[in-house]
């Protein structure tokens, strides 16, 4: 699996995310720097956490007005697998790649610990081989991950099946919309998520739960 890391300024989990996808793949990882018109050929692209323009405007509104986003949505037009993640999942949604929008957390502070996740769809290549209603533990950090749309996309969201991670146990840090952790667009090719993943993939991390969803991209691509 050949993957691509697209940096902006403020970026801060970038190299995290690229020692999860190295060590998942086998593979060296591409870096792309915002200002780029161009992307690498590769199977996956990912957009990671941090706080792109210190979150000025909106988190992640600036960096999706980037250079490099219309060639980042035409890929996912073509049918590539994109992944937001915290920050990249806002980007995501500023950009129009995934519905909604991720507002200030209900506590209005920002929250950094380990939540549950329940994987609540394998519609798509980052959870088709994950296991449906599974319950497993994942880091966040974020200000900004209150998940909100209106109730006609939210209807859709959850009757397709598009709802990928919920947070489970009464774990929700931010008051998001059902407890909406994930979701992918209609095509199942884009993902964006909240919880880091890529922070719980070795046992230096204190679990490996993370590792499941690179694991499944890794699967589908090869099947």
């Amino acid at each position: 699996m050949k993957s691509a890391v697209i940096l902006f300024p403020g970026s801060n989990r970038d190299r995290d995310m690229i020692k999860a996808l190295e060590q998942i793949s086998g593979q060296p990882v591409a870096t792309v720097w915002h200002t780029e018109t161009e992307l690498p050929q590769a199977d996956l692209y990912v957009l990671p956490g941090g706080f792109s323009y210190g979150d000025y405007l909106r988190s992640g509104a600036i960096a999706a007005r980037s250079h490099i986003m219309p060639a980042l949505k035409a890929a996912a037009d073509q049918g590539r697998h994109v992944l937001g993640v915290c920050n990249g999942f806002q980007m995501l949604t500023e950009a129009g790649l995934l519905p909604g929008a991720l507002m200030r957390n209900a506590s209005l502070h920002f929250v950094c610990k380990e939540v549950m996740l329940e994987t609540t769809s394998t519609n798509s290549a980052f959870t088709s081989h994950m296991e449906k209603g599974k319950v497993w533990r994942c880091p966040v950090a974020h200000h900004d991950g209150n998940y909100f749309t209106d109730a006609e996309t939210l209807k859709e969201l959850e009757g397709a099946g598009r709802v990928a991670f919920r947070y489970a146990d009464g774990t929700n840090p931010n008051g998001s919309l059902n407890d909406i952790a994930g979701i992918t667009n209609a095509k199942g090719n884009v993902l964006g998520m909240m919880p880091h993943p890529e922070n719980l993939i070795e046992d230096l991390h204190g679990g490996l739960e993370g590792r499941a969803l690179f694991e499944s991209v890794l699967q589908s691509l090869a099947a």
